[in-house]
C-alpha cells in the first residue's frame, strides 16, 4: 500500500500555519530572541525558540502545553488535508506523536510548589498533566479518535519515529488515516539540561559553520496528516509527497554522543534507502538534523559520507534549526513537512547564519538564501539522545 501526505499543521516561533512558516522558512526568517519564560540571568547562553503568538489555556481542565501545541497542529493539518472526520470511522483514525521531555512545566510547578512549601496547592490533575503519553490520548480526545495511537519519546528523533508508526499502521491496513508528529514545550529542565552540556550557542545558532558553537533550544507541534494514496485519489486531496519508506538504528555507543563515525545515522539512512527502494544517487535533498554543535554537525557529515560517497559533495543538505532552534521532538516533524513542502514547490530552505566554511563539514548546506530546486527525493534525517537515529525517504507521486 503506498502511503501519502495530504495535510500539514505546525506551531512554530516562526508564526503557525502552513503557508506563513514555510514562507517564513523560504525567507530565512529567525524565530530566535532571548529567552522571556523565565529568568535566564544565570544562565550563560539565554537565546531561545518561543512561541509568542500562541496562547496556553491556564483553566484548572487544561492539558500541558506541548498537549495544547499537537491539538492544534492537528486541527490545523486536518482542516489543511479537507479531511472530514465524521465521515470516517473513529476507530480506523489513529495517532503517533513524538516527544522528548513530554509536558515538563508541570514538572516545573510542581517542583516550584513543592519548594515553597505549598504542596497542597498541587492538585490531582497534576498526575493527569504530566506524563507524556497525555500528548497523544488528549490529541485524540479533542478529536474523537479512537484508532491506534502511540507516543513515542526517542528524544530529537521522535518526529521522524512517530511518521514511521503512522506509515506502518497504514501499510499493514489498521487505520484509514494517521496522524503523525511531534511537540514539546519550552521549559527550564530542558534549558538547564543542554546549558549544563555547554551545548547552547551564546548569539547564533549557525550549523555547519567553522565558527559554530552549539544549538538553541525550542518549542513547537507539527502533525501531518499521512493516509493510502487510493483514498487520497478518491476523494479528491490534494497530496504533497509519498512516503517511500524509513530507516531506524541506535549507536548503543553513549548517551549524548553519536558514534564517532557516524555509524548509525548512516546505517538509518542506507534502511531508509533500501526500505523505499532507492539509491543514493536518486535523492534530490536532505533535510539536516544541523542541530549546530561542533560534534553533531561533524558526525552528520561523516554519514552523509558515508552513503553518498562521492556525491556526498553535490547533494543538497539544509538545517532549518539554524532559524527554529531544536524543537526536540517537534523537530524531525517539522522537517518532514518541509522535505513534502519542497518536492510539491520546488525550492528548499536555506541554513542561515552560515559564513566560513568549514573543512570538516563540506558538504553543500544551501547557505543563506532558498534554492529553486526539482526536488522527486527528499531524505529526512534526525539523530537522539541515547543513540536513536531515525531517517525518512519522501518522492514525488508519480503513476
Amino acid at each position: 500500500m503506498r502511503v501519502v501526505v495530504t495535510g500539514i499543521g505546525w506551531v512554530t516561533s516562526l508564526g503557525r500555519g502552513r503557508d506563513q512558516v514555510w514562507q517564513a522558512l523560504l525567507a530565512g526568517q529567525s524565530g530566535l530572541t532571548p529567552v522571556r519564560s523565565f529568568d535566564a540571568a544565570r544562565y550563560p547562553s539565554k537565546l531561545g525558540g518561543e512561541i509568542d503568538t500562541f496562547a496556553t489555556d491556564h483553566g484548572a481542565d487544561r492539558p500541558g502545553r506541548a498537549s495544547q501545541m499537537a491539538c492544534a497542529a492537528a486541527r490545523d493539518a486536518v482542516a489543511d488535508a479537507g479531511l472530514d472526520l465524521a465521515s470516517l470511522e473513529p476507530r480506523r483514525v489513529g495517532a503517533g506523536m513524538g516527544t522528548t521531555s513530554g509536558e515538563p512545566r508541570e514538572v516545573e510547578q510542581f517542583n516550584d510548589l513543592l519548594v515553597a512549601g505549598k504542596t497542597s496547592e498541587i492538585g490531582a490533575e497534576f498526575l493527569r498533566r504530566y506524563p507524556c503519553h497525555t500528548i497523544v490520548t488528549t490529541l485524540m480526545g479533542e478529536l474523537g479518535l479512537r484508532g491506534p495511537n502511540a507516543m513515542i519519546p526517542t528524544a530529537c528523533s521522535a518526529g521522524n519515529y512517530a511518521v514511521a508508526f503512522a506509515f506502518d499502521q497504514l501499510r499493514a491496513g489498521r487505520a484509514d488515516a494517521m496522524l503523525a508528529g511531534g511537540a514539546d514545550a519550552f521549559s527550564r529542565i530542558t534549558y538547564t539540561g543542554f546549558a549544563r552540556l555547554g551545548a547552547i550557542a551564546p548569539e547564533v545558532c549557525q550549523p555547519f559553520d567553522r565558527h559554530r558553537k552549539g544549538m538553541v533550544p525550542g518549542e513547537a507541534a507539527a502533525v501531518l496528516v499521512l493516509e493510502p494514496l487510493r483514498r487520497a485519489l478518491e476523494r479528491g486531496a490534494s497530496i504533497y509527497a509519498e512516503v517511500a519508506g524509513y530507516g531506524l538504528s541506535c549507536d548503543a555507543h553513549h548517551m549524548t554522543a553519536a558514534h564517532p563515525a557516524g555509524d548509525g545515522g548512516a546505517r538509518a539512512m542506507a534502511a531508509a534507502l533500501a526500505a523505499s527502494e532507492l539509491d543514493s544517487d536518486q535523492v534530490s535533498y536532505i533535510s539536516a538534523h544541523g542541530t549546530g554543535t561542533p560534534t553533531n554537525d561533524k558526525l552528520e557529515t561523516l554519514a552523509v559520507k558515508r552513503v553518498f560517497g562521492e556525491r556526498s559533495r553535490r547533494v543538497p543538505i539544509s538545517s532549518i534549526k539554524s532559524m527554529l532552534g531544536h524543537t526536540m521532538g517537534a523537530a524531525s516533524a517539522i522537517e518532514a513537512a518541509v522535505c513534502a513542502l519542497a518536492i510539491r514547490d520546488g525550492v528548499v530552505p536555506p541554513t542561515i547564519n552560515y559564513r566560513d566554511p568549514d573543512p570538516e563539514c563540506d558538504l553543500d548546506v544551501v547557505p543563506n538564501e532558498a534554492r529553486s530546486l526539482s526536488v522527486d527525493v527528499a531524505m529526512n534525517n534526525a539523530y537522539a539522545f541515547g543513540g536513536n537515529n531515525a531517517s525518512v525517504v519522501f518522492r514525488r507521486v508519480r503513476a
